[in-house]
């Protein structure tokens, strides 16, 4: 396990400093929020910018976590047939190749390999870099055309040791990264930042502080629990669908054959991929806050 601390004697950060911080390179900047239900009262940031936070790093929270040697080529594609908004998922040997479907005759690929294999891909030239990619999308929505650039992104599982700090909440990837096999990492930045807004309007309803450590603990103590569990169900995914065992892939061929043969258990894993199990936020229920 690795554990991505803070340099020793490194003091944390006044507000002031953390006002200043600019975005890591592919990252956002963090912006203060100030919440208007909390009409002048302390401030508190909501630290959304990204992977690499520098709101994170400069607030002294350590992640802890592991790579998997793996990396995803993430491309958008143009395609002859209509996706009828269908996305698909195809659980190779390196990894998971997602099709997600965009917007028109368009869909973003998501496709995992050992991280030298997707270096190698990415460099390689148009034709052949066309040709591994039709190899695995096949041509069922016709001929495909790379648009854009090739982007490779190393994945691995890491948790912030602490979701918060002195008047700092964390969400999303400043969070937690998860390994994309099941898509789920949208649905946790959503229910992360739909449980922070629940929690601050009703500390702004009850008069109290919003940025108040009782406050924001309890957001915390609101996706700690969720975040860990889809984490370590994500590693698990991911480590039995992406090997070359006989053994593994019997048992995972079988897994999924009962799951389609069984629709109360088909429906609660399409509940959980929705992101709609568990305690869930008002906002992500459709109910005004």
């Amino acid at each position: 396990m690795e554990d991505r601390g803070r340099s020793p004697g490194r003091s944390r950060p006044h507000l002031g400093q953390l006002e200043r911080l600019r975005a890591p390179r592919g990252g956002r900047a963090g912006r203060a929020r100030y919440p208007a239900a909390a009409r002048g009262l302390a401030r508190e940031h909501h630290a959304a910018d990204g992977a690499r936070s520098g709101i994170r790093a400069a607030a002294g929270i350590a992640t802890h976590g592991w790579n998997y040697g793996q990396s995803a080529i993430v491309i958008n594609v143009g395609h002859e047939r209509d996706h009828q908004g269908r996305a698909e998922e195809h659980f190779l040997p390196a990894g998971p190749f997602a099709i997600l479907p965009l917007k028109g005759r368009r869909s973003s690929i998501v496709w995992t390999e050992t991280a030298a294999e997707a270096d190698r891909i990415v460099a390689l030239p148009d034709d052949a870099f066309h040709a591994e990619l039709e190899r695995r999308f096949k041509l069922h929505l016709g001929e495909i055309k790379v648009l854009g650039a090739r982007r490779v992104h190393p994945l691995g599982f890491f948790v912030a040791r602490s979701f918060i700090a002195d008047r700092i909440a964390l969400v999303g990837d400043a969070a937690h990264v998860i390994h994309p096999i099941a898509g789920q990492g949208l649905n946790m930045g959503l229910k992360d930042v739909a449980a922070l807004a629940e929690v601050v309007v009703d500390a702004a309803r009850l008069g109290l502080d919003p940025g108040a450590a009782t406050v924001i603990d309890r957001y915390q103590r609101w996706r700690r629990f969720d975040t860990m569990a889809m984490g370590l169900a994500t590693d698990g995914l991911n480590r039995l669908f992406s090997n070359r065992s006989a053994v593994l892939r019997l048992t995972r061929d079988v897994g999924l054959g009962l799951v389609d043969r069984l629709p109360n258990l088909k429906r609660l894993f399409i509940r959980e991929a929705a992101g709609i199990v568990g305690e869930v936020p008002k906002l992500l229920r459709g109910e005004l806050l």
